[in-house]
């Protein structure tokens, strides 16, 4: 066998990325399983396995960890990590990493993509239009749009990605506000010290938590009815920051407007509430899809990797084990 560092990866990486990872790397094996056990462990390659490159969303589990006794590193390809057993990881020695910024920009392009299909009515109204159902100069079947212009954008979470949004906002003509763990100091916009006073503040939310534990279902039913019926809400972060179930009983109850998710609480999404909501868009978690940050991603995992095996700090440790990212010998076991 090899003595380059042998990995796993647990997901539909492209050529070019997997190739990427090749030349540092012996990939001993993919799992497939968007939830991986035990059992998706190739035959044979448990005992070498060092490392992990999947995703934060297929996450790890402490059995996982258990079952890979030389496992040091688990590299999240993209920003959230909240399938990821922290405590387990700890515990372990284990360190995890995430996609940190690398994305930020091309997921604050797609937040206002699907931002204005939600509120200019686009997606419906390309429907309208390939139905032949285009009978007068303006539509009006879809009610009264009152468009982004002088509205107020509330962003839940303001790291990179809400800031790269909040970029992006300011040509518009819009008022911002915010709501973060701890008021910044960097920016002047509107602060509010939790979700329901920013909902009940804004009419567009725009959900750009880092995803974790903490925040599951964030979006409730009591934060969309605060949000009211000229709402709109969107999500880029992560699936199970929205209560789809709530969302959708909010939609075709006009508690409020409408709705945009690239993320979903299971992925490939395969659930059936959401698909008949004419008032929700909905795109595949290609918010960081473009050539760009899969390049910046795929160099940042891959400097992960490369630092983590020999003996220095890796470059994006996820925030709570910081303190673990020290240049340690134990981390080439």
């Amino acid at each position: 066998m090899s003595d380059r560092p042998h990995i796993l990866t647990g997901f539909h990486f492209t050529k070019t990325t997997l190739a990427a990872f090749a030349e540092r790397c012996e990939i001993v094996g993919r799992m497939e399983n968007p939830k991986p056990t035990p059992a998706d462990i190739p035959p044979g390659v448990a005992a070498d396995v060092q490392a992990i490159v999947s995703t934060g969303s297929v996450g790890i589990t402490a059995a996982m960890m258990d079952a890979l006794p030389r496992l040091s590193l688990f590299c999240c390809y993209g920003t959230g990590y909240e399938r990821v057993d922290l405590d387990a990881a700890r515990k372990r020695n284990i360190m995890i990493t995430h996609g940190a910024d690398a994305n930020a920009p091309d997921v604050a392009e797609l937040a206002f993509g699907v931002l204005l299909a939600s509120t200019r009515r686009i997606v419906r109204a390309d429907k309208m239009v390939r139905r032949g159902e285009w009978k007068q100069r303006i539509p009006n079947r879809f009610g009264p749009i009152a468009g982004l212009t002088g509205g107020k954008v509330g962003i839940l979470g303001l790291g990179a990605i809400g800031l790269e949004f909040a970029k992006r906002a300011k040509g518009f003509d819009v008022e911002i506000g915010y709501c973060n763990r701890n008021k910044r100091s960097d920016v002047d916009f509107k602060y509010f010290p939790n979700v329901m006073e920013l909902a009940t503040w804004c009419d567009y939310l725009i959900v750009c938590l880092r995803s974790d534990a903490s925040n599951r279902h964030i979006i409730n039913a009591d934060v969309l009815k605060a949000l009211g019926p000229r709402g709109h809400v969107v999500n880029i972060s992560r699936g199970w920051a929205v209560d789809e179930v709530a969302l959708a009983h909010a939609l075709r109850s006009g508690v409020i407007e409408g709705a945009a998710l690239d993320v979903f609480d299971e992925e490939p999404y395969s659930g059936t509430d959401l698909l008949d909501v004419d008032q929700l868009v909905m795109t595949p978690h290609f918010g960081g899809g473009t050539e760009h940050a899969q390049r910046r991603m795929t160099e940042l995992v891959c400097r992960n990797l490369e630092n983590h095996f020999a003996g220095r700090p890796v470059a994006s440790p996820v925030p709570e084990l910081r303190d673990m990212n020290i240049n340690s010998p134990g981390r080439l076991r």
